[in-house]
C-alpha cells in the first residue's frame, strides 16, 4: 500500500488500545501506527526496557505522551491481569480495544519435541490470550462496546513441518475468537482474527526448539516475508473497514490459505514434501 502506514489510524484518534506484545515485531508496530493517529495506547510485554523504548519513540514521531501508558505483563500470569485492568481504567477510564498480541512461534520436529514446549506454547499463546481477554470482557460488556483481537496465523489455518505446537495453539485461538465472536455479538463487542504470514520480525529467532531454547537463528522464510511496517498499515486499515478476519501477507504461504480451502488433500501432500525438503536439509529448523 502506498500511503504512510499511519494514514488510516486517524479513525482510532481518542481510542483506547491495548497491545500485547508491544515491545516488538507487530506489535511495536501496531503501536506506532495507531500512536500516529492519536489513538490511547497501553504498551505490554514482558520486557519493560523495550516496551519504554517503543513508548518514547511513539512519542518522539509526536504522540501524545499523556495517551501512552507502559503496563508490562506477562499473559502467563492470570493472578497479575485485575490489577492490570484496573491500572487501564484508572489511567483511561475505559477499554476500547485489546489486540491479543503476545506469543511465541516453535522449530522442531514432533519426535524431538519436550511437552514441556507444548505446554509452554499453550500458555503463551492460547490461555494467556483467553485469560487476558476473559478479564476485559467484562469492562466492554459494562461499555457496551469494544473490539477483540487475536493475532494468529496462516499456521492457525494450515498444518505445516516443524510448528506442530505452533499451528495446534493457533488453531485454537482461531477457534476461541470465532466461537467468542458469536456470543458478543449481541452485546456490541467485535471480534476480529488476524492471519499473518511470514512478517519481517524476530519471531523466527525466539522460535522454541524442542528442548525450549530459542533457535538463535534467522528464519529464511521470516527474512523474506512483509515489512513489518506494512503489515501494521494492512491491520490497521482491515480494523477501519470492520472485518471480521485480517488476511495479510505477500508470500507463496498466503497461497496456503485458499489451497486449504479448495483441495484439502493436494495442500497435505505439498505440506509433506515441505517436510522431505527440510530433512533434506540436514533437519535445520532455521537453514
Amino acid at each position: 500500500m502506498s500511503a504512510p502506514h499511519h494514514a488510516n489510524s486517524r479513525a482510532f484518534q481518542d481510542t483506547v488500545i491495548w497491545i500485547t506484545g508491544a515491545s516488538s515485531g507487530i506489535g511495536e508496530a501496531l503501536a506506532r501506527a495507531f500512536a500516529a493517529g492519536g489513538a490511547g495506547l497501553v504498551l505490554s510485554s514482558r520486557q519493560e526496557t523495550a516496551l519504554q523504548r517503543v513508548r518514547d519513540d511513539c512519542a518522539a514521531a509526536g504522540a501524545d505522551g499523556d495517551k501512552l501508558l507502559v503496563l508490562p505483563l506477562d499473559v502467563t500470569d492470570y493472578a497479575a491481569m485485575p490489577g492490570a485492568v484496573q491500572a487501564v481504567l484508572g489511567k483511561f477510564g475505559r477499554i476500547d480495544m485489546l489486540i491479543n498480541n503476545a506469543g511465541t512461534s516453535q522449530r522442531s520436529w514432533c519426535l524431538e519435541t519436550d511437552m514441556a514446549v507444548y505446554r509452554t506454547l499453550f500458555e503463551l499463546n492460547v490461555l494467556g490470550q483467553i485469560a487476558l481477554t476473559k478479564a476485559v470482557l467484562p469492562v466492554m460488556v459494562e461499555q457496551g462496546s469494544g473490539h477483540l483481537l487475536v493475532t494468529a496465523s496462516v499456521a492457525g489455518k494450515v498444518g505445516v513441518p516443524l510448528r506442530t505446537g505452533y499451528c495446534a495453539a493457533k488453531h485454537a485461538v482461531m477457534g476461541f475468537f470465532d466461537a467468542l465472536r458469536t456470543e458478543v455479538a449481541h452485546l456490541g463487542i467485535r471480534v476480529t482474527t488476524i492471519t499473518p504470514g511470514f512478517i519481517r520480525t524476530n519471531i523466527g529467532v525466539n522460535a522454541l526448539t524442542g528442548t525450549g531454547a530459542p533457535t538463535g537463528k534467522p528464519d529464511i522464510d521470516i527474512d523474506a516475508g512483509m515489512d513489518v511496517s506494512q503489515c501494521a498499515e494492512v491491520i490497521v486499515q482491515g480494523i477501519a473497514d470492520g472485518l471480521d478476519e485480517i488476511v495479510v501477507g505477500v508470500g507463496q504461504e498466503m497461497m496456503l490459505l485458499e489451497l486449504k480451502r479448495q483441495d484439502p488433500t493436494a495442500t497435505f501432500r505439498a505440506l509433506e514434501g515441505m517436510a522431505v525438503e527440510l530433512r533434506q536439509r540436514g533437519q535445520s529448523p532455521a537453514a
